[in-house]
C-alpha cells in the first residue's frame, strides 16, 4: 500500500553518553522494553538494510531470526517497504516518518506498520518499525464492502430507482443524495452524475399538477416521521408523461440532518390500466342506463300508442263529418296535429327501445344515401353547404331503408341547429373492420366488417360532460320548446337495433363528428320495387274482416272507421271469442284484422288457429309493439303484414288494400 507521511520523527529519549550518543545503557534498556511489546518489532540500518534488532513477537511470527537481513524479511510482504528499496526516497525521507499497511504472506495477516527514523547507540539513524495486527479490522472493512456491493448490485437491478437523500441545510430544504441506484437513470432518463450533481433535476420533472401533492405528503411525513407514498406523473426530457410511485421513508441523524431512503417505481402501465377499466366500466354503465330507459320507454310507448289510435281516429271522423266552414274544425285540427306529434314521439321511443317494428332489407348504402341528398338539402337550408364523400368498397348493409331516413334527418337537422348562420355538413361513407383485440377494450363491440357512415358538421361543438348524454332520450342543449331530446336517442336506438356502434367526437368550437358503423352482409341487394300509381285506398271491395281487439275504445274505433271504409266486420274481444265467430260464420271471412298482445293467445297463435278453418286467411297485425310475437328484435318475420299504433284511417285503408291484393 502506499505509504502515508506523518511528519517528523522524535529521536528515543536520550541519556548522556560517549560522543553525546544514547548510553548503552539506555539502548539495552529501551531494547528490553521492545522484546517485552506484543506487536512485532525490528530495528535496521539504513544503508546496510541490516537488521539489528527483531523482538520475540516478531520471530515467532515470521519465523525470522535476528541476523536476518531487511531484503529477505521484506520478501514476506505484499507491499515492500520504500525506504528499503528505493534509494531516492530512502535519501530525500531518511528522517521522516511512515505509516503504511501490509499483509504477511505466510500468515496472510494484516499490520499497520508505524516506520520511524531513530539514532542508534553507535552514532547511525536507523528505522525502527512496530507492526500492529489489524487483520479484524480489514475484514470487517472487507465484510462491510462486499455487503456495500452485494446491496449495490441487487438496487441497480430492481426494477425502478432507489435513492439515498439527506437534507444538508439548516432548514432541511438544500438535498443531497448520497447514493442514487442505476434505475433512476432509466427512470428519469438522466444519468446518475448528473441527478447527484443537481437533485432538483428529478423534483422538476414532476407534473405541475402533482408537485403541490407530493410536497404536502412529503412535509406530513417529515412532521409526522411517517412513511410517505405518492402517485405522481413526470415529464421525461423527450416530453413523455409516465407515472411513477415514489415511495420514501424520513429519519433523523446524530447531528439533526433529516435523511430520506426512498423506492421510486414506474406504475405507468398500472395507471393506464386503471384508467381503461375506468372507461369500460362508464361504458357499461352507460349501456345497462340506457337500456333500462329504454325498457321503460318502449312500455310507455306501448299504453300511449293505444291511448293516441283513440285520439286520431275519433278527430279524423268528426273531421270528416264537419261542413268546411264549421268553425268547430279548427280547434279539431289542432287536436289531431298534437295527437301526430304525440304520436311521432312515441315513435321516437320505440326506436330508441329499440322496439320500433322495422322491415329490413339489403341496401347499398352509397346508393341509398345519393337518393336522400335533395330531400336533405331541402332540410338544412341553402345558407349550409352538404358535402358527399362517398368511400370505395362499401359493404352492404341489412336494415329498413326508413330507418336511414330517420338517421340522416336527425343527424342533419342536429348539425343545422348546431351551425349559427353559414357552415358546413358532411356525409361520408367507408369501409371499416373490428378486431378481436380492438374488441376487447371498446364494450359493447363485436369483431367484424362495417360500413361507416359519418356526419360531420362545423358547428359549435361539445364539451365532454354534453357528449357523455347526448344519447339519453329528453336530453337537449336546445332552448325549450326548440327541441324534444329524442333526436340522438332514436339514431342511438336504430343502430343498435341494427347491431351497429356509434361514437361522437367534439370539442367547443370545433364541430362535432358522428360516426355511425353498421354491421355489413354478403347477401344480394333487395329488388327495387316498382312504384305503383296512387289508388283510392278508400274504396274496399265488400271484404268481411275479422277484427280482435282487446282494448275496448281502440276496437270500437277501428270498428267504426272499418264500416266507413265500407268492409263487412265481425268484431271479437277476445282470441277465444274469435275463433267461435269464426266457427259460427256460414261465409267467407277475407282478413284477420287482430291485435298482437292480448289476453289468452298472442295474435300469431290466433292466426294460425283460424288458417284450419279459413286456409286463404289474410293476416294484418296491429300493435303499439310487436313484443317478439311477430317480430324478432323488432325485425318483422317474412311475409307478415303488420300497421304500426296509432295509425289514421287512411293509413289503415291504404294497408288493407296492399294486404288484400297480395298474392
Amino acid at each position: 500500500m502506499k505509504r502515508k507521511s506523518t511528519g517528523k520523527s522524535s529521536s528515543l529519549q536520550k541519556s548522556p553518553g560517549p560522543e553525546g550518543g544514547v548510553s548503552p545503557v539506555a539502548s539495552q534498556g529501551c531494547l528490553a522494553i521492545f522484546d517485552g511489546i506484543d506487536e512485532p518489532i525490528y530495528v535496521a540500518d539504513m544503508d546496510t538494510y541490516e537488521v539489528l534488532f527483531v523482538n520475540r513477537v516478531s520471530e515467532d511470527l515470521w519465523g525470522l531470526p535476528g541476523e536476518k537481513r531487511c531484503y529477505e524479511y521484506l520478501q514476506n510482504r505484499t507491499a515492500p517497504c520504500p525506504f528499503c528499496t528505493n534509494d531516492k526516497i530512502r535519501g530525500e525521507y531518511r528522517d521522516r516518518s511512515y505509516i503504511w499497511e501490509f499483509q504477511n504472506e505466510r500468515t496472510r495477516r494484516w499490520f499497520r506498520c508505524i516506520d520511524k527514523a531513530i539514532p542508534w547507540p553507535d552514532g547511525r539513524t536507523v528505522r525502527y518499525e512496530m507492526a500492529i495486527d489489524i487483520t479484524d479490522r480489514k475484514n470487517a472493512e472487507e465484510a462491510i464492502r462486499e455487503s456495500e456491493e452485494r446491496l449495490r448490485a441487487l438496487s441497480d437491478n430492481l426494477p425502478g430507482g432507489m435513492v439515498y437523500q439527506i437534507d444538508s441545510g439548516a432548514d432541511g430544504t438544500e438535498r443531497r443524495f448520497t447514493y442514487i441506484s442505476q434505475g433512476v437513470k432509466e427512470m428519469h432518463a438522466i444519468s446518475v452524475e448528473e441527478a447527484a450533481a443537481d437533485p432538483t433535476r428529478i423534483y422538476r420533472q414532476v407534473h405541475p399538477e402533482d408537485a403541490a401533492l407530493l410536497a404536502e405528503r412529503e412535509a406530513a411525513a417529515a412532521r409526522s416521521m411517517s412513511t410517505m407514498t405518492a402517485e405522481v406523473r413526470i415529464t421525461l426530457p423527450s416530453g413523455a408523461v409516465r407515472w411513477r410511485l415514489f415511495t420514501s421513508a424520513p429519519r433523523r441523524l446524530p447531528d439533526g440532518h433529516l435523511v430520506w431512503d426512498g423506492i421510486e417505481l414506474d406504475i405507468t402501465d398500472r395507471k393506464n390500466a386503471e384508467e381503461e377499466r375506468k372507461k369500460l366500466q362508464a361504458q357499461l354503465l352507460q349501456s345497462h342506463k340506457m337500456e333500462a330507459v329504454g325498457r321503460l320507454a318502449g312500455g310507455i310507448a306501448h299504453d300511449f300508442n293505444n291511448m293516441l289510435s283513440v285520439i286520431l281516429g275519433h278527430t279524423e271522423m268528426l273531421l270528416d263529418r264537419l261542413r268546411a266552414d264549421d268553425p268547430l274544425r279548427a280547434d279539431l285540427k289542432k287536436i289531431h296535429k298534437a295527437a301526430e306529434r304525440s304520436a311521432d314521439l312515441t315513435r321516437q321511443l320505440l326506436a330508441f327501445a329499440r322496439k320500433q317494428t322495422i322491415a329490413p332489407q339489403v341496401l347499398d348504402l352509397n346508393a341509398t344515401m345519393a337518393g336522400m341528398l335533395d330531400m336533405l338539402r331541402r332540410l338544412i337550408g341553402e345558407d349550409i353547404d352538404l358535402a358527399w364523400i362517398p368511400g370505395a368498397s362499401v359493404g352492404r348493409v341489412r336494415m329498413d331503408p326508413s330507418q336511414i331516413d330517420q338517421i340522416l334527418a336527425n343527424l342533419c337537422v342536429n348539425a343545422r341547429d348546431a351551425i349559427a348562420d353559414t357552415g358546413k355538413i358532411t356525409i361520408e361513407t367507408a369501409a371499416a373492420a373490428f378486431d378481436d383485440a380492438y374488441c376487447a377494450t371498446h364494450a359493447g363491440y363485436i369483431p367484424g366488417d362495417y360500413a361507416l357512415l359519418a356526419v360531420s358538421d362545423s358547428g359549435c361543438g361539445m364539451d365532454t360532460a354534453t357528449a357523455a348524454h347526448v344519447f339519453e332520450p329528453f336530453f337537449t342543449t336546445k332552448e325549450r320548446g326548440k327541441g324534444t331530446g329524442l333526436g340522438l336517442a332514436t339514431v342511438y336506438g336504430i343502430v343498435r337495433q341494427n347491431g351497429g356502434f356509434i361514437n361522437v367526437y367534439s370539442e367547443p368550437g370545433r364541430g362535432t363528428t358522428f360516426r355511425i358503423y353498421l354491421p355489413c352482409c354478403a347477401e344480394e341487394l333487395a329488388a327495387i320495387p316498382e312504384k305503383k300509381e296512387p289508388s283510392d285506398a278508400t274504396k274496399s271491395g265488400g271484404e268481411t274482416i275479422l277484427l280482435v281487439e282487446d282494448e275496448p275504445m281502440i276496437r270500437d274505433i277501428t270498428r267504426k272507421m272499418l264500416d266507413i271504409l265500407g268492409y263487412r266486420v265481425i268484431v271479437a274481444a277476445t282470441p277465444g271469442e274469435a275463433i267461435r265467430l269464426a266457427r259460427e260464420h256460414a261465409g267467407r271471412i277475407d282478413l284477420l284484422m287482430t291485435d298482437v298482445v292480448m289476453p289468452e293467445m298472442n295474435g300469431r297463435d290466433l292466426a294460425r288457429n283460424l288458417l284450419s278453418l279459413y286456409p286463404d286467411l289474410k293476416r294484418l297485425f296491429m300493435s303499439g309493439y310487436t313484443a317478439n310475437v311477430i317480430a324478432h328484435h323488432g325485425v318483422l318475420d317474412p311475409g307478415v303484414h303488420f300497421l304500426q299504433k296509432p295509425f289514421s284511417m287512411n293509413d289503415m285503408a291504404a294497408k288493407l288494400r296492399e294486404v288484400l291484393a297480395d298474392r
